[in-house]
Order: C-alpha cells, then structure tokens, then sequence
C-alpha cells in the first residue's frame, strides 16, 4: 500500500515537473534577444521573433492537440512529444543559422503542444473537486516559474554561450520522458472524444480572458527586460535575475491563490487578478528604480496566477469527456496572445516606453468585468463544486431539506 501511495505521489510529481518544460524551453530567449542577434546577425527586433516562432504553432497545434492526444493515448502521446522536444532543442543548441535556430523553436513549441494540456488532464482527473483549485494552482505556479527562471538560467548562460541553455532543456526533456506518469483512463470507444466537443461557450469565454490575461501579463516580459536595458542598463543576468521574479511570486502564493479560487470562487479571484494586473503592469513601465521594478513585476506574477487559476478551474470542473480538448483550447488562447503580445507592444513602446506598458494595462482593466460571467464550478448541470458547499451544511439530503423548509 505504502509502494502504491509512494509511486502515485511520484506520478503527480511528474506532472508538475512537466509543467515546468515548456514555459521554461518558451521564455530562455527572453534575457538574451541582444546576444540571439549578435550571434545571428539579426535585430533585436528580429531576435525577438524567436519567442513568436515557438508559439504560434504551440496556439495553433494546441487547439486540436488535447483531443487527438486524448484518442491517441495521453501517456503515449506526452512521451513522444518529450522526446520531439529533445530532438528540436538539441537542433537549436547547434544551429548555425538563424533559419534554422526558428525551425527549430517551432517544432519545440509543436511538440509542448501535445504536453501541457494532457497533463492538466491527467491532473484534474486524478484531484478531487474541493481541491481543484490548489492543485491548479500549483501546476499553474509551476508554469510560472519555468518561464520566469529561464531567462535568469539563460542571461547566466549567456555569459559564457547561450547555446548551453538549449542543451539543458534538451537533458531535460529527455528525463522527463523516462518518468513515470498517472495510468491513463479508461476511454470510450462508443463516443471518442470530438475537437467540437471543446468550442461551447463555456469554454469561449475562460479562453478569451486567458487570451487577454497572458498577451497582457506573462506576455510583456520583453518589454520588462526592454525597459531594464535602455533605461537602467542591466546586464542579462541580471535582467534575467528580475524577470524571475515574476514566476517565483507565482510559485510561493499557489497555495494562497488556489484556496482562495476554492473559497471566493472563480468570478472573484479572475476579476481581482485582471484589475490588479493592470495596475501592476503600469507601475513596472512607471516608477523609476529597479527595485521598484521587481517588485512590480513579482506582484504581477500573482495577479496572472489568480487569473490563470480562476480560467482553468472554471473550465475543468465537471467535466469528463473531452476534458483534455477543453483545456487544450483554452490554452491555445492564452498562448496566442502570448505570441501576440511582441507583436501588439514593440511598437507602442519604441514610440514612447510609458506607451507600451499603459496600452496592456488598459486592455487588462477593460476585459475585467467579463471575469464576473465565468461559469461557476458549483454552477453547472455537474455540480463540481458541490462537495464544498456542502461540507458547510452536512450532507446533501439534509441541506435540500432545509431547504425544502423555507
């Protein structure tokens, strides 16, 4: 019994080492877009693109990759993408030409596509509901942290060869590959899981605040390590040193944030996240220190936590079929807003700096009120959040009683 208990905690851990891969393999060019283009001899402009290659096929592989891997086998499925994703950051590690660096970040983006949304799967359906939130929680954190420690591990790494950051991801795609995941559930072959099954409207929704969310929180790292560059003249490292901690704030509130989705609900802890990003976002583009900066950015690190975690919870709970396809949509918004953000906010910035940071911190502040038409956990036809009303009343028959009673 203990064996069983030691090797299913494992498993779950795997999951949130793996929600680590992506996020980080995504943001290690973030700090060293000036050293990509003195390699390459390309702009920074252009280097920054690198970032734009990885994720638009990670959006777009993303809106179908949670229901094909859901019929192809998710274990199977992720273990494939890991070892993809060996194979195209070995190639980046050692590419000559910038042509090739950007092929091979798309086929990373690819192959994470086929991995973070069958392991939120496998989460979900392994968590039991009055716990949802922390367990979101945690596996968004981690998320977090792997894009926000990258480019700390990358501007270090760039002090001797920013190629050797590409090799560890590589090493470590590779072990992650070998670990051991949760058992797949069982699948219906009488009704397969459908890509239509995951474009309802109560998906809709959750997607476009993530859309928004991320373009306009995790999204403007760039324009972070931007600003530390041209106005305070830092050096990647510690560029890369600041831009961390945004994903380590997220990481040491998961527990914080996920109870307080569990308690208050996904319409409070999505709005509460939108309104103080927004705040957060205009403060790092306008107070004028670093620390003030950092501080900034960490705390914004929070504010995307509860945004990400409200999304994800309102989308998973009672939900069973299709639940990868469902997740594997949303997150192909929130990623390609992601991708959108170099691309909406370079030039609002270069034109004033203020001006880039004003224009995300609006869009945030104008999309908070649709956080209030979330689809509640405990609102659906399966009522996902039912075992937490009523632990505060009994059991479920003596509280519709009461009820009953007036």
């Amino acid at each position: 019994m203990n064996g069983d208990t030691g090797t299913s905690r494992l498993a779950r851990g795997a999951l949130y080492v793996g929600a680590l891969l992506g996020p980080f393999g995504g943001g290690i060019v973030t700090a060293i877009l000036p050293e990509l283009g003195a390699s390459f001899q390309v702009s920074a402009s252009a280097a920054a693109t690198s970032l734009t290659a990885y994720l638009v096929p990670l959006a777009g592989l993303m809106l179908v990759s949670g229901t094909l891997g859901e019929r192809w086998g998710p274990g199977r499925t992720i273990r494939l993408a890991y070892v993809v994703y060996a194979l195209a950051a070995a190639a980046a590690a050692l590419a000559p030409w910038f042509w090739l660096f950007q092929l091979s970040r798309g086929l990373q983006g690819a192959a994470n596509a086929f991995t973070l949304p069958l392991l939120m799967a496998k989460l979900a359906a392994s968590t039991q509901p009055q716990q949802l939130g922390r367990a979101l929680g945690l596996f968004g954190s981690m998320q977090a942290l792997g894009q926000t420690s990258a480019p700390l591990v990358g501007g270090l790494a760039a002090e001797v060869s920013w190629r050797w950051g590409f090799a560890g991801i590589a090493a470590t795609a590779v072990v992650l590959a070998t670990l051991t995941l949760p058992p797949d559930p069982p699948l219906d072959r009488s009704r397969p899981p459908r890509l239509r099954d995951a474009w309802t409207r109560s998906i809709v929704l959750p997607g476009l605040l993530a859309l928004v969310g991320w373009a306009c929180l995790s999204g403007i790292s760039f324009l972070v390590a931007f600003r530390l560059e041209d106005t305070f003249e830092l050096t990647s490292a510690v560029r890369g040193l600041v831009l961390t901690g945004f994903g380590v704030a997220g990481f040491l509130t998961a527990r914080l944030v996920g109870s307080a989705a569990d308690r208050f609900g996904v319409r409070v802890a999505g709005f509460t996240g939108l309104v103080a990003g927004a705040a957060l976002v205009s403060a790092a583009g306008l107070v004028g220190t670093v620390p003030a900066v950092a501080a900034s950015w960490a705390l914004a690190g929070v504010a995307a936590q509860l945004v990400i975690v409200a999304v994800n919870v309102s989308v998973v709970s009672g939900r069973s079929r299709g639940r990868g396809g469902a997740i594997s949509a949303v997150q192909a918004l929130r990623f390609l807003g992601m991708a959108a953000a170099p691309a909406l906010f370079t030039a609002p910035y270069r034109f004033d700096p203020v001006l880039g940071f004003v224009v995300p911190a609006a869009l945030l502040a104008l999309v908070a009120p649709a956080a209030l038409a979330l689809r509640r956990p405990n609102g659906g036809r399966r009522d996902a959040g039912a075992g937490h009303s009523n632990r505060r009343k009994g059991t479920a028959p003596p509280a519709r009683l009461r009820h009953s009673r007036g």
